[in-house]
Parts: C-alpha cells; structure tokens; sequence
C-alpha cells in the first residue's frame, strides 16, 4: 500500500520503517531532521497535504491533541489532501472527545479514520511489538490491520466508535502512572528501612507483586537509568486527558490527581524530559532518601 506517515520521532520513526520493510511505499513530509536512512526509504514531499494525496493511507505520529489539529487541519494539513477512499490513522495519545471531532470533519471529506493509540515505548516500536488500541470502523480496521501488525503485535478494535482506542490508552496510562508510583514508593521504604532494593525486587519479581513496570522500571530507578524511554512531560499530557476526561464524565480518580503532581514536581525540577520511572525522584525528595545514589 501507499502509506503516508507523519511524526518520525523516537516512536514514529521505527514504526515508519517496519511499514517499509514489510514491502509498502512510504512517503514523508520533508522536515530538516529526516536522516538519510529516512530520505533513501521514503519519498520526501513538501507538506503534510500532498503526503496525503500521494498516499492511501495516512499515518499520524506526533506528540499531543494541538499537533494533531495542525498536521490534519492546518495550512497545507493533511485534510487538503483527503478524498473518497482515503483513511487517516492517528496513532498519537491525544483526547478522546478531540478525536470524535477530527474524526467527524475527515468523514465528512469522504475519508475514513481510526484512532489507533500504541503502548510499548521506545523499545516496543523498535521491535514491532507495541500494542495497539484502535477506535473506529470495522471495514476501516481489516484495511488497516495488515500495518498494524507490521508495528505490534497484542492488537484490538476495542469499539467502532471513533474515540475508543483513545479511551482505552488513558486508561493504559493511569495504569502505567500508578503502577510506576508504586514501585517507585515500595523502592524508596524498602532502601531506607536498610534492605538492598535490587534484593527486593528481586524477590517481589517471583509473588503477586512482579509486573512488567517492577521489572523494567524497578531496575531503571536502582540503576538510576533515566535516559528515555517514555518522557515525563508526555505522560503528564497523558493524565491531564485522564483528568479532563474524568471531569466531563463526572468521575473521581484521586490517585490519578496524586500521580499528576509527582509527574509535575519532576517537571518543575527541570525532569520533563527524564523517562517516567525518574517519577521516582519526586518521591526521594519527599523521603531525603534515595533507592540508590546516582
């Protein structure tokens, strides 16, 4: 297939060139960061609007919901290139409610569109093993399945309704948000209270406890490794759309509120670009106590 893909950053970029070697035509916009491994790939165009006219599908990859709105809506957006037959993917992590707009206006140009959140970081899309959680059509779906399945590999409609997907990777990251606050907490008392916290985790790893975020994160936060990963200032984006969406549903999520001031006191100490298990930072401070020294 013909695949426009925009947003070649430390996720997109990988994605992009699975897309290639799995045999489909890629084409980009031209930006002044695209390497040479890129520009030998891919077809570079001058703008996000004739990515789309060159291509049959077009794959989004960009940081939040405004970068979104400019590369779909703005000059020279993806949206002067959508017709009949068309299908926009957008695989950022951006607001559900957004989504149902951008979606509806896509539609409305003849297009189709899916909301196709990933998780699985940096490593994850290096691999083509994220996994991806997808709102929208079914027809639209089986079309786009096939790439999907070049990029990750626990794939989901979760819903036919566009916003699903977004919906479910908020929830992903409430998970991921608390889950990395536990840790991060269970690391902090287990050190100070005079235990070896690679020990500890050791042992949590083989009970009840162990989880993908103890395994890999646990060790990030003893071997002070953070390098991202998955940055901080993201996933504090993530859970401001938690939140907003919690308000316009009526819906509490007070351990969510608590994680999103950690994530914010990291920010605030200059660590908007540390990985998110640095979260852990912010609970050293509160404890004058550190799992390990730097």
């Amino acid at each position: 297939m013909k695949i426009g893909f925009i947003g070649l950053g430390i996720m997109g970029r990988p994605m992009a060139l699975h897309l290639a070697k799995a045999g489909h035509a890629l084409f980009v916009p031209e930006r002044g960061s695209l390497d040479d491994e890129m520009r030998q790939t891919a077809t570079v165009l001058p703008d996000p609007a004739a990515v789309a006219a060159a291509a049959e599908i077009i794959i989004l990859m960009v940081p939040d919901t405004p970068d979104v709105e400019a590369v779909l809506f703005g000059p020279k957006g993806v949206a002067e290139g959508i017709g009949p037959g068309k299908l926009v993917i957008d695989m950022s992590s951006i607001s559900p409610t957004a989504t149902k707009t951008f979606a509806e206006k896509i539609n409305g140009l003849g297009g189709d569109y899916l909301d196709a959140p990933v998780s699985g970081g940096e490593v994850g899309a290096q691999q083509a093993a994220l996994t991806i959680m997808v709102g929208g059509p079914q027809a639209a779906f089986d079309r786009a399945k096939p790439l999907f399945e070049a990029m990750g590999k626990n794939i989901t409609l979760v819903g036919e309704n566009n916003g699903a997907g977004q919906t479910c990777k908020v929830a992903n990251q409430i998970i991921v948000a608390l889950t990395i606050e536990a840790v991060g907490e269970a690391l902090v008392f287990a050190s100070k209270a005079g235990a070896d916290p690679a020990k500890v985790r050791q042992a949590l790893m083989g009970g009840l406890a162990t989880s993908r975020i103890l395994e890999l994160h646990g060790d990030r936060m003893i071997k002070r490794t953070f390098n991202p990963g998955f940055r901080i200032a993201l996933h504090q984006k993530d859970l401001n759309l938690a939140l907003q969406s919690a308000k316009e549903l009526g819906v509490a999520l007070p351990n969510t509120a608590a994680t999103q001031q950690l994530f914010s006191a990291c920010v605030a100490a200059g660590g908007g670009g540390w990985d998110h298990s640095g979260m852990v930072r912010a609970l050293e401070t509160l404890a004058a106590h550190k799992v390990a020294q730097d």
